[in-house]
């Protein structure tokens, strides 16, 4: 896994395919559950790629984006 330092906190990223989530859960639950196990849900490891998330102030929306990939 990379070491990273990201707001100064040090760590290594979590690969998002090691991360299983009881399904049995309420969704509140499952969601706090991936939370826990990912630590950084702005930044982990799919296999060899790192996947970070930013927003930009007054940019487009996740919903809004996700729309203009579906187009």
């Amino acid at each position: 896994m990379e070491n990273t330092v990201v707001a100064g906190r040090t760590g290594a990223l979590v690969d998002s395919r090691e991360v299983a989530v009881d399904k049995e859960l309420s969704r509140e639950e499952r969601i706090a559950e991936f939370v826990r196990q990912i630590k950084d849900p702005y930044r982990f490891k799919c296999g060899r790629f790192t996947v970070q998330a930013s927003f930009a102030a007054g940019g487009a929306t996740l919903e809004e984006c996700i729309k203009g990939i579906l187009r």
